[in-house]
């Protein structure tokens, strides 16, 4: 789905969440899952767009669009192969101050990734998820510096989220040469297609149920804590 069309149809979902507030039974969220065609998508922050370092001859050489976004964060590449996970969630409803939500959704891909052989970590000086090599012996690495393979970015509005994360399944990583992902230069980027043999990696279907159950089973959670401790 273009990425026009799916920023719609999270105002949609966002609207809608927002609107069961008022109706007495406020919702804790939606999950839409999603593949782009290749974008590279540019936010407001001020050295993002020096972060595209290909012409417009060679974005369009590689069919690549680019877009403006209200998401957080810099410059980030989406395309096929690349699951985008769109989380609308009331962080009231959840209980939840942005920085903690962004741990649970690092917490869940962490998750999703363990489910299949690979162990993932987070960077503090660097919001998302990374595989370290000295972690994953048995994997396959092009370097021996920790790699990124899901970039996170969120926007809050009316304590409602909107934008997300992307995981690398198997997208065409040359693309990547065309910014600095995330505006961090000289870290290197990986997919799990990569990481592991094609035998052993899942389906797009897999993973994407993966990621929700992962996601949903975090959210809940602290719901339930919360609810434990208040109750």
């Amino acid at each position: 789905m273009p990425y026009e069309r799916a920023y719609e149809i999270q105002c949609e979902h966002h609207d809608a969440v927002l609107a069961s507030r008022s109706d007495g039974a406020a919702e804790l969220g939606r999950v839409l899952m999603v593949e782009h065609p290749p974008v590279i998508t540019v936010t407001k922050r001020p050295e993002a767009a020096s972060h595209v370092i290909a012409s417009e001859a060679l974005l369009a050489k590689h069919g690549v669009t680019l877009h403006n976004t209200d998401r957080g964060g810099d410059v980030t590449y989406h395309g096929p192969g690349q699951l985008v996970c769109y989380p609308i969630v009331d962080l009231n409803a959840a209980k939840l101050r942005i920085h903690d939500y962004i741990r649970v959704l690092e917490s869940a891909v962490i998750g999703t990734l363990a489910e299949f052989g690979i162990i993932g970590s987070v960077d503090l000086g660097a919001t998302g998820v990374w595989v370290d090599p000295a972690e994953n012996p048995s994997l396959d690495f092009e370097s021996d510096q920790p790699a990124k393979i899901c970039a996170i970015g969120v926007r809050v509005r009316k304590w409602i989220t909107l934008h997300g994360l992307a995981l690398n399944l198997n997208p065409d990583m040359e693309h990547y040469s065309l910014i600095v992902p995330c505006g961090l230069a000289g870290r290197p980027v990986t997919s799990i297609i990569k990481l592991l043999k094609a035998g052993n990696a899942p389906t797009m279907d897999q993973l994407s149920t993966t990621l929700f159950s992962h996601l949903s089973l975090q959210l809940m959670a602290k719901v339930e804590t919360e609810s434990t401790i208040n109750g």
